[in-house]
């Protein structure tokens, strides 16, 4: 055993990063624009696309509190990742048909097309903000993490993380984010489950021992409330159901989500990925929480009652330098820098498309295949730099709090635009006033329960999206005239679809 990250840990882990450079810039395809780099040259694997969703949705911060969480307290958060029996069956029976026939070139186009111009541009600026304070934030905690554990200056962390992905996602596009990202993936999970039989092997007991402690610990489920009427207080019931529709909400208008689902137009290969994807999260969410139960028992059995405490994110990582053999050791850190990095590649990508097709080319309809790409990795180019400069500022002053809570509003903000998509595709008779409207109005009501009263965080997407169908609905009503509302919904909703398959089966008949 080790006591501190040695120096072929060191030289593993830069390896690990030049090779996925190396990777990200050998399958970047020479003189793609367009469309080709925004969305693939439609030869990208469905199970490539779907580790990348994966990859895409688990950041560092996850990697460490997932595995926190079940050491320090109980499986109660496990319950979470249950709702993508929610998220998934959700995004493939009523939104992939619409957004596959469409042939969006982002997700916010939907919102134009169903509703106005006006939408999309609030949606895409949303996003494009978020996603920013998003990327600086997931360098900055992350490399705080990783330098208490290694040694490494947190500064010398950003830049590795930043500047690796700007690189790749800049020159290569969707292609070489969806390549990389499918190897982040791979070493992510095989990372842990390589971490997880050392583990076992080090109990006394092996896994029926972790279980037994675990349940005489109170480690899994046990004085959680099931269910409580009052949908607003904490239960596993809101738990699951809240989870389950902020998962959804990021499947259907999340642009660096629905970006992979555009790389294809075959709704078959549409749902694979969904599954997949959900399949992986589950799984790995499972992994990632018997591990903090198992470093529970394993620091219960080698130190008795005086078992680390402290900032429990920090204990997979702290297990992972301390306890595992030289060079093992690098090679999970990379897997902390690969979640990082499959974030940061996705969020730089989604951002200059976004800005480009979202924004850029309403602006300039003409703007041509050559005009586009190169604005595309103009913007990368700068936002990389921008959220890298952004992370350090923030490891420098260590202010964090005021960043979480505008990374919460954000989330809030962004919950609600999954609250319009759903207005959208779900409802025949809502139109752009009635939208707009009801966006506001939700918002106020959003930041309001976020920040003035006492409410479950789990409660907040049904909040959300309840307001943002019924204020959407009624001021729509209330500002349109029927046959007007009717043709602006034509062949964008869910039931349209419905009655086009209809059709074409008859046909076929």
């Amino acid at each position: 055993m080790t006591g501190s990250f040695a120096m072929i840990d060191y030289i593993i882990l830069i390896g690990y990063l030049l090779f996925i450079l190396y990777i990200g810039m050998a399958v970047a395809k020479k003189g793609m624009k367009g469309k080709e780099f925004f969305k693939g040259d439609g030869k990208i694997p469905w199970w490539v696309t779907s580790v990348s969703l994966f990859a895409t949705m688990l950041s560092p911060i996850s990697f460490l509190s997932l595995a926190g969480n079940s050491y320090s307290d109980s499986w109660q958060l496990w319950v979470a990742q249950l709702g993508l029996f929610i998220s998934v069956p959700v995004a493939i029976i009523f939104f992939l048909p619409v957004y596959r026939n469409l042939n969006l070139d982002t997700a916010y186009e939907y919102l134009e097309r169903r509703f106005d111009k006006k939408m999309r541009l609030l949606a895409s600026i949303l996003f494009i903000i978020y996603q920013i304070g998003r990327m600086s934030i997931i360098m900055y905690l992350p490399s705080i993490a990783l330098s208490a554990v290694t040694g490494i200056n947190a500064v010398f962390i950003i830049l590795f993380m930043g500047v690796i992905a700007t690189i790749y996602s800049s020159v290569g596009g969707i292609k070489s984010v969806l390549w990389t990202d499918f190897i982040q993936g791979v070493v992510l999970i095989g990372g842990g489950i390589f971490a997880l039989i050392v583990l076992i092997f080090s109990i006394e007991g092996g896994v029926p021992e972790v279980f037994n402690t675990g349940i005489e610990h109170n480690k899994f489920f046990s004085e959680e409330v099931f269910f409580d009427p009052n949908l607003v207080n904490d239960s596993l019931f809101i738990i699951f159901l809240g989870a389950g529709l902020s998962t959804a909400f990021s499947y259907i208008s999340s642009q660096d989500m629905v970006q992979r689902y555009l790389t294809t137009t075959d709704l078959k290969q549409m749902n694979k990925m969904t599954i997949g994807n959900g399949v992986l999260s589950l799984g790995t969410a499972t992994l990632f929480f018997f591990i903090g139960t198992a470093l529970y028992v394993f620091y219960t059995q080698q130190m008795g009652s005086d078992i680390p405490s402290g900032n429990s994110d920090l204990i997979f990582a702290n297990f992972i330098v301390s306890e595992l053999p030289a060079g093992i050791s690098g090679l999970l850190i990379a897997g902390l820098f690969a979640a990082g990095q499959s974030t940061l590649s996705t969020g730089l990508n989604s951002v200059a498309t976004s800005w480009t097709l979202d924004i850029q080319k309403i602006i300039k309809p003409d703007l041509t295949d050559e005009s586009s790409t190169r604005i595309a990795k103009f913007v990368s180019t700068l936002v990389g730099i921008f959220s890298i400069i952004f992370a350090i500022v923030l490891a420098y002053s260590e202010v964090s709090s005021a960043y979480e809570w505008f990374n919460g509003l954000m989330g809030l903000v962004l919950g609600i635009v999954g609250g319009t998509f759903t207005l959208g595709v779900m409802t025949r008779k809502a139109n752009s006033k009635g939208a707009m409207i009801g966006f506001m109005m939700t918002s106020i009501i959003a930041i309001y329960v976020s920040y003035f009263t006492d409410i479950s965080l789990w409660a907040y997407s049904i909040i959300n999206l309840v307001n943002s169908l019924v204020f959407g609905y009624v001021f729509s009503l209330l500002f349109s005239s029927r046959s007007k509302a009717e043709d602006q919904s034509r062949e964008l909703t869910f039931y349209d679809q419905k009655s086009s398959y209809a059709d074409d089966n008859y046909d076929a008949q």
